[in-house]
Formats: structure tokens, sequence, C-alpha cells
């Protein structure tokens, strides 16, 4: 005789009963934005990371400069003649007068703090570098956006205007529209006609290699299927320009203006130190380093303190602008 067949008992459930839930130990996904993904991958660069505190430390120093040389320093344009040997006026003590008071010493002849003068040519320096990429960027992106867009005739015009002003020597440009330049301008007058001119012209020189970048994304983004879908539902060429393309062009602009302002502070040091950067008595450190030439052989340091500080701003700006390369590019390797 078979047994009766019997129904299979079932679990109860704790949760229906009125118990706890039971953990599975299944980890919920969780999706993550591109600022994330961005941010992530940038916070494991420890060298950029490094290079990007070290330009927040000077963005800072710039723009406390009095805060700072009024606790540690002296005027920048103050002269202190009893540090300087009457004789020779050199600074007195060893490393060109370095020393409590005056943290990297005094300048040969004049006796000014030449930490002060490093703090406040700190100002001029990422002035004329940010003011200037930011021309340039602001530029590059109309016209290169532009150009890939439309294509034809637009494209040809535009891309042969920037193949001009890449083979242009701006530096002598520069030099040429210093030297004819009024002391009043537009209601600027001194340095601060200096500074406006930098600005001008090294952005409107630097846009070609902007919008070189900009042409050659648009260009891929144009044929997406985003931008096919825009224009399909009634989408005019503004709203594709600036709200369907341009976004997605953010993150190689972002990279492109890191790694540009280094080479503004670069030529704007070059400038001052040919003369035709800002008017002295402003300090700059490129100026520093003109005025370093009559007297390194007796005193190295008044050269090394501004030469060192080029060295590590520009530094600091490239290491940070590769990791963020890296970063905001979602095929790069590390």
């Amino acid at each position: 005789m078979t047994a009766p067949l019997q129904e299979p008992t079932k679990e109860a459930d704790p949760v229906a009963a009125g118990g706890p839930a039971v953990d599975s130990g299944v980890k919920k996904v969780e999706g993550r934005s591109l600022k994330q993904i961005a941010w992530n991958r940038l916070k494991q660069d420890r060298v950029a990371l490094t290079g990007g505190i070290v330009v927040l430390v000077l963005v800072v120093v710039a723009v406390f400069a009095p805060l700072i040389v009024g606790l540690l320093g002296h005027p920048p344009n103050e002269f202190h003649q009893d540090m300087l040997d009457p004789l020779t006026n050199l600074p007195t003590g060893d490393l060109g007068g370095v020393s409590s008071d005056y943290l990297f010493g005094v300048e040969p002849n004049k006796g000014r703090d030449v930490f002060s003068r490093i703090v406040y040519g700190a100002r001029i320096s990422l002035l004329v570098a940010f003011l200037a990429a930011l021309v340039a960027v602001a530029l590059g992106t109309l016209f290169g956006i532009v150009a890939g867009y439309f294509g034809g005739w637009v494209d040809a015009l535009i891309s042969r205007i920037m193949d001009v002003l890449l083979s242009f020597p701006q530096l002598l440009f520069i030099i040429s529209l210093v030297s004819v330049l009024p002391d009043d301008l537009l209601g600027l007058t001194g340095s601060g006609v200096r500074i406006a001119v930098l600005v001008a012209v090294i952005g409107f020189f630097g846009w070609p290699y902007v919008g070189r970048i900009v042409r050659g994304q648009t260009l891929s983004l144009r044929e997406r299927e985003y931008v096919e879908a825009a224009r399909s539902l009634g989408g005019g060429r503004t709203h594709i320009l600036f709200r369907e393309l341009l976004p997605n062009l953010v993150a190689p602009i972002t990279v492109y203006a890191t790694l540009m302002i280094p080479t503004n502070i670069l030529t704007e040091a070059a400038l001052s130190f040919l003369g035709a950067g800002v008017r002295p008595p402003t300090a700059s450190w490129g100026g520093m380093l003109r005025d370093a030439l009559e007297t390194y052989e007796h005193d190295p340091m008044f050269m090394v303190f501004p030469g060192v500080t080029i060295f590590i701003t520009v530094l600091a700006f490239n290491l940070f602008g590769d990791g963020l390369r890296d970063a905001l590019d979602p095929k790069g390797t590390r």
C-alpha cells in the first residue's frame, strides 16, 4: 500500500510573519555619475593631487598677498638700505641676507624684501595667465564649435584664420605693441595698461589652439544619435550648439585650459624679462630675473628664488593638468 501524497512544507516567511528581515548578503549596486567617476580616478593619482594642492596654495597666496606680507614680510617696494653692505650694495649675511625677518633675503642695490616681491609677483603671473586662458577658451570654443558644426566654407575660413594666427610671431608683436602704448588707455594707467594688453594679446593668439581641439571634437559629435534626435525634434542650430554639443565639450576644454595656464605664465615671465611686461616697481617674477642679471655672480640667491618659483608653479599646473586629462578621459589607461 502506497503512502498518501503529502504537500511539501513551505518555510515560513519571517517578513510575512512579522519577524525581522533576513539580510541576504547581496550588496546593492549604486550608479555613479561621470563626475564621481572622474573624481575617483583623480584621487588615485597622487602626483596630480600634489600638483593641485600646490596650485591651490599659489592661488591662496596670490589672493591674500597683502595679509601674508603683513604677517611674514615687509612692503614690496620698501627699501632697506641697512641690510646692504655700503661698499658693494650687496646683502649682508649669508644666502642673500636670508633671516627670520627676511625669509628670502633682500635685493642687491635696493634692499627690497624678496619674499614680499615674489608673493606679489604671484598676483601678476596668475592674473595674466588665468585671464588670458579665459579669453582664449571663450574665443576658441566659439569659433571651434561653429567651424566644426557648420563645415564647408565656414570651416575653411576659420581654419585659415587659425593657421595665420598660429604662424604669427607673438612675442615680437607684443614687444612692438607695448613700445608704442600710451601711459593711459581706457581708464587704465601704469601697469594696468600693460596687464590689459598682455591678457588681450596672449589670449587672442592662444585661441587657435583651443579652436582646433574644439573643432575636432565637434566634427565627431555632430553625427551622434542625440544630435540627430534633437535635430529631428525641431531643435534649432543655437539649441544644438549650446545645449547638445557644448556640454559634451566641457571636459576637453577644461583640460586644455589647465595646460594652457602654465604656458601663459612662462610667456608673461619672458615678456617681463625682456622689459615688455608690467612696469617697475610692480613686482614680477620675470622682472626679478632681469634685475638679477646684474648681480647673479655675487648674489645668486636673488636669481634662484624667482626661478625656482616659476619652475614649481609651471610644474604643478602641468602635473595637475595631466592628471585631470587622465581622469576625464574614460579610455585613458593609468
